[in-house]
């Protein structure tokens, strides 16, 4: 009796002892589990022949439920079977175009539509890779991306008319088709595609077309946002958006989820499978409104857009809804926390990659602020490191053989990921150079070679990472390095600040550089210098923000990423800057007006940081 008594409380206890001991133990196990059954699914359909795409996926539903809603957008709704008969139609139309072989790549400038996904579904068929250039690129920065792409036809949208026609004559000069999505073209050098589609066969391509391709043919090209030079065309691969599916499944979604998009199509390549929802143009104010009228069950979100919904007025349908998932990357603590408060138990999946990087985590937990979860599985199939960096120099920290020195756990680290057949680097089209800057080599042994991510992370004693910083975002001074996020969610805390956007600026007569902030106020809101000084008083002394610069709103790229070069160049002259300045007053406690007569003084050297 004694020894059943002491097994029944063993049993009851164990559990307990194991939640204090290892709070995360089930949520991990849970985990690797789901992820051992989705990497099974992953490794049959790379074993079935013929070959199983990213496209083969799509076809599969469109044979299993084709009067199913595939995309909606705005007032309209198109099936799977839409979908499949339309990009047919697209695919049997270009073949008609002499200059263009099925293999071809193919440039798309367009803006969020339905003819996007049909293009791309088109594409794929021919075995084509689809170039998804920026809609808001003109001139120089267009003719770049599109000849990076070696693209021998350039499929664009009405709208866009204008934009083509600046660089027109250069695309002449390289023989290149220009199709305009439009029944009527006027331009000599662009012709009508829609009224071509529009009479078109929809009779499916062979699947011969395509059979040159393998997993390591290139699918899409994506490019960077370019906030510093050109963009550059990252080389997404057949097997990259195969592995996209099984990431999508370790996230929780499913088939019958309805999805909505956020991002401009040009960055989004993983979404194909399910239903979709999107707009021309993301809307805060009417995001709700459109889950609610669609059943949106899945939403992505990327950089601010979450802090955009967290900023429009409170309503009492806010929890009025379906979503169950929020899937992204860039929130910060301080939105995530509370956008549940306000919009109710959703299931906020962080996570960390890029689209030239060669791995990536996801916060499978929940846990507010971190961007995802280490494992050993994952460090032994996917092998990476935090390496000490030098942000003064501008690279890793090494060691007396050469070697980079890792990050203690809780110290900050460049990530770097092992190139390896499992984790390949493609690498930028046409950029050798640029590709060989993301190549790092001798990191912990002699002769191993590493893919540089560029990012600053921080590893936790309980195995969550955090994101610090972009290198080169992060500045010194005083000796110090200053993370531009941790200043940044100290001043999310005053009462008058609605956002803010942190970096340095250099000052005549002192090393390094010192802290400016851009900061946009709440609606009906004054800047008040003694409340912001309370919040950053708690920082280091060196990290505490010099300069405040007042906007309407913080510039951002077109994927919601805050924009700071033009900012660090502009310093804090109040003779060339219009906005409101102010610079911070110790003696105060406060940050005054920051007047020509003071900001001589700085500059003269007359007054010390």
């Amino acid at each position: 009796m004694l020894v059943v008594s002491i097994c029944v409380a063993s049993l009851l206890i164990f559990p307990l002892l194991l939640q204090t001991l290892c709070p995360y133990f089930w949520k991990d196990a849970f985990y690797l589990v789901k992820l051992i059954n989705i990497s099974k699914t992953y490794i049959l359909r790379r074993r079935r022949r013929p070959i199983f795409l990213f496209l083969d996926r799509f076809l599969e539903q469109a044979v299993a439920r084709p009067d199913a809603t595939f995309i909606v957008f705005e007032d309209e709704r198109f099936s799977y079977r839409d979908a499949d008969t339309t990009s047919n139609r697209i695919a049997n139309a270009l073949l008609r175009h002499p200059q263009y072989h099925a293999g071809d790549t193919v440039a798309l400038f367009m803006g969020n539509e339905p003819a996007f996904m049909f293009i791309c579904l088109a594409l794929a068929k021919l075995g084509s890779p689809a170039a998804l250039l920026n809609h808001n690129i003109r001139s120089r920065s267009l003719l770049h991306c599109f000849s990076c792409s070696s693209a021998t036809v350039l499929i664009a949208a009405s709208e866009l008319q204008d934009a083509v026609g600046e660089v027109l004559s250069s695309l002449r000069e390289q023989r290149v088709t220009v199709l305009l999505m439009a029944r009527d073209c006027g331009v000599s050098g662009m012709e009508s595609f829609s009224s071509e589609v529009e009479q078109a066969s929809d009779t499916p391509l062979p699947r011969a077309l395509r059979s040159h391709v393998t997993f390591k043919s290139p699918a899409v090209l994506i490019y960077t946002s370019g906030t510093t030079g050109f963009p550059k065309a990252a080389v997404v691969n057949q097997n990259r958006l195969l592995m996209a599916l099984a990431v999508l499944a370790s996230n929780g979604v499913t088939a019958s989820d309805v999805i909505y998009l956020n991002l401009p199509l040009y960055h989004t390549a993983g979404f194909l499978h399910s239903c979709s929802v999107f707009k021309r143009k993301f809307s805060a104010s009417q995001f709700w409104v459109d889950c609610r009228r669609h059943k949106v069950t899945v939403i992505q979100y990327i950089g601010e857009v979450l802090r955009y919904l967290c900023n429009t007025p409170t309503r009492p349908d806010d929890r009025d809804h379906c979503v169950r998932l929020a899937i992204g990357n860039g929130l910060r603590a301080d939105v995530w926390t509370d956008f549940l408060r306000r919009f109710g138990n959703i299931g906020v999946r962080e996570f960390y990659a890029s689209t030239e990087g060669n791995m990536g985590f996801l916060n499978y937990t929940g846990k507010i602020g971190a961007i995802g979860r280490t494992n050993f599985l994952q460090h032994k199939l996917f092998p990476y490191s935090l390496v000490k960096y030098d942000t003064e120099h501008d690279e890793p920290r090494r060691d007396a053989r050469g070697l980079c020195i890792e990050a203690v756990k809780g110290e900050t680290g460049l990530l770097v990921s092992k190139i390896t057949e499992r984790a390949p680097f493609i690498g930028y089209v046409g950029n050798e150079e640029q590709t060989e800057k993301k190549r790092l080599r001798d990191v912990l042994r002699p002769g191993d070679l590493y893919f540089n991510s560029g990012d600053l992370l921080r590893l936790d004693l309980e195995g969550f990472l955090y994101f610090q910083d972009r290198v080169g975002d992060t500045f010194r001074w005083k000796g110090e390095n200053v993370a531009t996020t941790e200043v940044a969610d100290a001043l999310s805390l005053a009462g008058c600040v609605r956002d803010s956007n942190v970096y340095g600026v250099e000052v005549p007569g002192h090393e390094g550089r010192a802290g400016m902030a851009v900061l946009t106020l709440r609606e009906g809101a004054q800047f008040e210098g003694v409340l912001v000084y309370q919040q950053v008083v708690g920082l280091p002394s060196y990290a505490r923000p010099r300069f405040i610069r007042i906007q309407t709103e913080v510039e951002v790229t077109s994927t919601f990423k805050q924009l700071k070069r033009r900012l660090v160049e502009e310093g804090f002259d109040p003779e060339s800057i219009a906005d409101p300045l102010y610079v911070l007053d110790e003696a105060a406690q406060s940050y005054i007006s920051l007047t020509p007569r003071v900001y001589g003084l700085l500059s003269s050297g007359g007054i010390k940081l």
